[in-house]
């Protein structure tokens, strides 16, 4: 991760006080790929390092890569049809609770937490307090 400052107020970007550049490798089909992305932000970097600024940038991924990706691939949301009124907004709340209540429960594959909990909902009712 490379930083500067030297941009400030030569780009347009309101409050932008940092630019960034990350410059990351990674292997497709036995091929070394090399991205590069930047980023712009208003921390100083007195309020923060270019160490701390990729803490930061990781740490978007990891709720990217623990959420998103949960949601995307496992409940299939991108491929849900349901785009009416407020349904895509509750089911989108519904599968949230559903990954953190999963998650609190410590469930280390939310994919086979939710097949076993389809095959035994009772054993689930029951763990949330709905039946005895």
């Amino acid at each position: 991760m490379q930083t500067t400052t030297r941009l400030q107020g030569q780009i347009d970007w309101p409050g932008a006080t940092q630019v960034c550049r990350l410059t990351r490798s990674t292997w497709r089909n036995g091929q070394e790929q090399v991205e590069i992305e930047y980023a712009l932000t208003s921390v100083s970097r007195s309020q923060a390092s270019a160490a701390r600024l990729l803490a930061w940038w990781r740490g978007h991924w990891g709720i990217e890569n623990r959420v998103h990706y949960v949601r995307d691939v496992t409940f299939g949301e991108d491929a849900s049809r349901v785009r009416t009124r407020a349904a895509p907004q509750i089911l989108a709340a519904t599968r949230n609770a559903a990954i953190s209540l999963l998650r609190l429960w410590k469930c280390p594959n939310i994919a086979a937490a939710l097949r076993d909990n389809a095959y035994q909902p009772a054993r689930l009712l029951a763990r949330l307090g709905i039946l005895k």
